[in-house]
């Protein structure tokens, strides 16, 4: 693993932060003399770096914050701590992105940006170059550098045997951390006994389909590690295999694996992704793919813009096309309902005509009789019933009664032709 330190960055941040608290009055003239010396070591030290990478290994640099404080105008006010919040954009020069094997991450704009991938043996032989730029937050000025990687290649590279952990409780900057990371590589050496083993690649469960989770319980986001190692799979790595751990797996169970306990006291690891990947049993399948190019369209000219010119259109075929045929049709349509709703009805006559006479018969005196019941209503020369009478007139006064009350009301003929 190629990690990137500043040791020289540390000592002259070390140094500049001494000179600047001195209170002695002796030491102030040596400050502004030394001030040019401090600015001139901190942007020869920020100029293009070279680094060596091995192909099949993991690379990882760390833009460490520190390193670009020099080149931001300070606090204004003496003796306050520089906590500025800073991020980084980098990408491949010329380009808008980063090579495809080389991925960033920076959490927050207080913490540092790391760059990690594992180059493959296509990349060696061609220096990538990468531009690194820092954003002040707080004065929005930036700061520009280059980073220049040179990929090796090693007959040692890539390791036959390769075996892919998932470890549920971490996230991958902090996986990324030369401390954690050397634990999980000696705890995997423990278990597997290689003579060389390494770590091949580091890729985060996001980049994998997986979801964020949720901001409690501090729970972590995941992340595959790959490590490579010189001799076969242990038998410990190869227990998730068995048919009762397979059928544990399935039913979403954890598998019991006796080497678990040499990594549960740091790390979270999912036994049903693991993933034992022998690089010597794998058929290499060529495809003949066209070349992709530069990706540069050629150069065919200006825009040629057509002629001031143009050739008249007629346009009274396309206004037939669109308005008369379908008024046409909307006629024909309001033509076909209007017969069929109004020229088509039967009539009373008809009607009557294929009507039964006794059906007839009893209709008409059906409404002979209604007819005449209507008609002795309205000569009906009787009071109103006391029920339909009002019992208060408006000036609250009781009102007598029409009929006494010895009036007999049982003999009173409902009808005129019952007298």
């Amino acid at each position: 693993m190629n990690r990137q330190r500043g040791c020289n960055d540390e000592d002259t941040h070390a140094h500049t932060h001494c000179l600047l608290h001195t209170q002695d009055p002796q030491l102030i003239t040596s400050v502004s003399s030394l001030c040019a010396t401090v600015v001139t070591i901190l942007s020869t030290l920020h100029a293009d770096r070279n680094v060596y990478p091995s192909a099949g290994v993991l690379f990882v640099h760390v833009l460490e914050r520190e390193h670009f404080k020099g080149e931001f105008p300070p606090y204004p006010k003496p003796g306050d701590s520089s906590n500025d919040p800073i991020t980084f954009n980098t990408n491949l020069m010329g380009y808008p992105d980063r090579p495809g094997w080389l991925r960033y991450i920076q959490r927050t704009s207080h913490s540092d940006g790391v760059l990690y991938g594992s180059p493959t043996a296509e990349h060696v032989g061609k220096a990538t170059i990468i531009e690194i730029i820092a954003y002040n937050r707080r004065t929005f000025e930036t700061a520009r550098h280059n980073l220049v990687i040179n990929i090796m290649s090693t007959e040692e590279y890539p390791l036959p045997y390769q075996a892919e952990f998932y470890i549920k409780n971490m996230n991958v900057e902090e996986m990324l951390a030369s401390e954690v990371l050397g634990d999980f590589l000696g705890a995997v050496k423990n278990v597997w006994q290689p003579e060389r083993l390494n770590a091949v690649n580091i890729t985060s469960a996001l980049d994998r389909g997986g979801r964020v989770p949720l901001p409690i319980n501090n729970l972590k986001e995941g992340v595959y590690v790959m490590v490579g190692a010189d001799v076969q799979f242990s038998s410990c790595l190869r227990e998730v295999e068995n048919f009762q751990n397979q059928l544990r797996c399935s039913q979403e169970m954890e598998p019991v694996i006796s080497c678990d306990k040499k990594f549960r006291a740091q790390f979270d690891i999912d036994w049903c992704k693991i993933n034992l990947v022998d690089i010597t049993k794998m058929i290499m399948i060529h495809s003949n793919r066209p070349d992709p190019g530069t990706g540069v369209l050629p150069d065919i000219g200006g825009y040629n813009p057509p002629p001031e010119s143009l050739k008249s259109r007629d346009f009274f075929a396309d206004f037939l096309i669109t308005l008369a045929v379908p008024s046409a049709v909307a006629m024909v349509l309001f033509s076909v309902l209007g017969y069929s709703m109004c020229c088509r009805r039967e009539g009373v006559d008809k009607r009557n005509m294929q009507t039964p006479d006794i059906q007839l018969v009893h209709h008409s005196s059906i409404q002979k009789s209604t007819k005449e019941l209507r008609s002795m209503s309205k000569n009906r020369e009787i009071s109103w019933p006391l029920s339909t009478l009002p019992v208060f007139s408006q000036s609250g006064e009781v009102v007598p009664p029409i009929h006494p009350d010895n009036y007999e009301t049982t003999s009173m003929p409902l009808m005129q032709t019952q007298t």
